[in-house]
């Protein structure tokens, strides 16, 4: 994936995310009790496209902001 891309996937989960009213240490631990081992920090580096984000990790963020793919992906 290019890193422009992956800035943007980031940034709309991070619109999302604060949309839904939730803090990155909120939405982490939302997906570690669902089986997503996803720190606070790894979390941040997917927001602004330091980290990849792997598909499943992408289904479950979408199911816990009760988002769309066309939400998430530019």
């Amino acid at each position: 994936m290019n890193k422009a891309y992956e800035k943007q996937v980031g940034f709309k989960i991070r619109e999302i995310r604060e949309k839904a009213g939730l803090t990155q240490e909120q939405l982490s631990a939302r997906l570690q009790v669902s089986g997503c081992d996803i720190t606070r920090s790894a979390l941040a580096k997917i927001e602004v496209g330091q980290r990849h984000i792997y598909p499943d990790e992408l289904k479950l963020i979408k199911e816990i902001l009760g988002a769309d793919y066309n939400d998430l992906l530019p």
